[in-house]
């Protein structure tokens, strides 16, 4: 009983000195992360706008931009939005960074470039779990560049090759990672729609 006790004791001791490590550790680098993250999300602003001089950060109804985005069928969630402005001040468009909850092994985070009159930049995966090889290529070329440029009502996504603009070729065996990554630029291009329309 008392040799329980004792390894009881011991192991609790552990535990308590290894969690104090870890706080510490989460303290020591939690700065390093955020500024890696923060580089990152700004780094994905012009990939999508490089055209832009600048952008600032808008605030926004969270709640009603999801109810809007749920109400126009997409399952992504809006977690950040940027007006893309010229050194002049005039305004570009836009830059959505949503949440897509319908990808293939989880979320999928991006940022989607929208100019004023609809068309569609391009965008920029910050974050994802699809499997290497499969739905990991939304990270590469070819597939990201079938939505570089583009204008159009909604992206389809097909298992042939594409012969309209609006048709996105899905990434062989990952279709659902296709299509997810196609939803979220047609969620954002909604999301712009309102916007620029004088919705939410």
């Amino acid at each position: 009983m008392k040799k329980i006790l004792h390894d009881a004791l011991i192991l609790g001791a552990f535990a308590l000195v290894l969690g104090l490590v870890l706080g510490g550790v989460y303290k020591i680098t939690k700065p390093a992360i955020d500024l890696a993250n923060e580089k990152k999300a700004q780094a994905a602003l012009f990939e999508v706008f490089e055209d832009a001089y600048i952008f600032e950060s808008q605030e926004y109804d969270k709640e009603a931009s999801d109810a809007f985005l749920s109400q126009e069928g997409y399952q992504d969630a809006v977690d950040a939005l940027y007006v893309a402005q010229d050194k002049d001040s005039n305004v570009l468009g836009y830059v959505i960074t949503l949440t897509a909850k319908d990808g293939s092994q989880g979320a999928i985070q991006l940022s989607v470039g929208v100019r004023l009159d609809g068309t569609v930049n391009g965008y920029s995966i910050l974050a994802h779990s699809e499997t290497a090889g499969l739905g990991s290529k939304a990270t590469e070329e070819p597939f990201m560049s079938q939505f570089r440029d583009k204008k159009v009502d909604k992206f389809v996504v097909v298992t042939v090759p594409a012969t309209a603009d609006n048709e996105i070729e899905a990434i062989a065996s990952s279709t659902i990672t296709s299509k997810a990554v196609a939803n979220a630029c047609n969620a954002a291009m909604a999301y712009v729609e309102s916007l620029v329309g004088g919705g939410n």
